[in-house]
């Protein structure tokens, strides 16, 4: 089989999951990593055999065909740009970028070298997730015409030793969150017509819970409790609110709403959980999970799509045009907030394909 060759930079906490997942997925190989801290990247070639390098011989390795982009959300457009300026294809830990503008660069810098650029979340390939959509795609619940998605919790510096990010431009609950969510609703149920939003920050400052800095105090510098209400293109209509200000509460994360009944949706951060459906107002039934990547953490696999589609000439899921198009949503939620008024989209995409039932595991088509 031939195996696409990757590249991380960024070898900060999410590296871990990306290299242990890895392993399950023989079309990627992972051959080097890079920091701009130099002992970041040396642990991680001495806990995963990794080469460790600098980011620009890594981005003149002409062995990567694939640039990892594990950063922080500031520096993700910055990264895939010089990626790409050095002929390599990018997959992104989401957001996309900060900003659609931002985003933009990095739409046209690939367009115009023929590269392909994917983006985080892929929890939606995850057999939790595939289960329902192809609960919703055989008409269980009927047509959905409304919904619910609640994100809220007590904010990450609570267990995140270095959190200030989350609260600066970028981060947030729904930059840091929401993609998980938007991309969730948009694999069942489609795109995104128009948002309005309401948000708020609720406190000035923070404190940092755990690790060496516990104890330290940091600014806030975001909205921290974020609610959205969203149109979609086939006349859903779906509340969504993400909040770092909420200590508990007792929400699914998920519910739609059908002309037949309703389904509730587990955690769209995770692969697995269970998926149930009603008969109208009937009692709660599990859907019977019809598709692999259920009980695991495979934080790679929307790369290893992307690898496979390079392969096979098709496109890949966790696609350019699904990535902005949810950055846009939560733009445009953020702007709401900000003028007090409904905002189109105008950038929109198709709903990433379903993946195959009969699937073998560690292949995606």
């Amino acid at each position: 089989m031939k195996t696409i060759k990757v590249g991380i930079v960024g070898c900060g906490f999410i590296s871990d999951a990306y290299l242990k997942a890895a392993v399950q997925f023989p079309v990627i190989k992972i051959i080097a990593c890079a920091d701009i801290n130099p002992n970041a990247a040396e642990e991680k070639e001495k806990k995963y055999g990794i080469k460790a390098t600098d980011v620009q011989s890594l981005m003149a390795d002409p062995e990567v065909d694939v640039v990892l982009n594990l950063t922080t959300p500031q520096h993700h457009v910055a990264i895939g740009l010089e990626a790409i300026a050095n002929g390599k294809h990018v997959y992104s830990e989401k957001p996309l970028a900060l900003s659609v503008k931002e985003a933009s660069e990095l739409v046209r810098a690939a367009s115009s070298k023929g590269l392909r650029v994917g983006c985080a979340p892929d929890t939606f390939f995850g057999g939790a997730h595939q289960t329902a959509r192809k609960a919703i795609d055989s008409g269980i619940i009927g047509d959905a015409v409304a919904g619910t998605a609640f994100m809220m919790v007590g904010g990450h510096e609570k267990w995140h030793p270095n959190p200030d990010f989350y609260y600066q431009p970028g981060g947030g609950p729904l930059m840091d969150m929401g993609p998980y969510y938007l991309t969730a609703l948009i694999n069942m149920i489609g795109p995104i017509d128009s948002v309005v939003g309401v948000a708020k920050a609720s406190y000035a400052t923070r404190s940092i819970g755990s690790g060496a800095r516990k104890g330290e105090v940091f600014s806030v510098n975001i909205d921290t409790h974020v609610c959205g209400i969203l149109r979609f293109v086939n006349g859903a209509v779906i509340t969504l609110t993400t909040s770092f200000d909420v200590q508990k509460h007792g929400h699914s994360p998920i519910e739609i709403y059908g002309t037949r009944g309703s389904m509730l949706v587990s955690d769209p951060n995770m692969f697995d959980g269970a998926i149930k459906t009603s008969a109208g107002s009937g009692d709660w039934e599990v859907v019977p999970q019809a598709h692999l990547y259920g009980d695991g953490n495979y934080r790679i696999i929307g790369l290893a799509d992307m690898a496979q589609a390079i392969l096979s000439s098709r496109k890949h899921r966790a696609s350019l045009e699904l990535s902005l198009h949810v950055l846009e949503a939560m733009e445009a939620i953020l702007t709401s907030s900000q003028l007090g008024e409904p905002v189109k989209l105008k950038h929109q995409c198709n709903r990433p394909a379903a993946l195959p039932s009969d699937l073998q595991f560690g292949q995606l088509d």
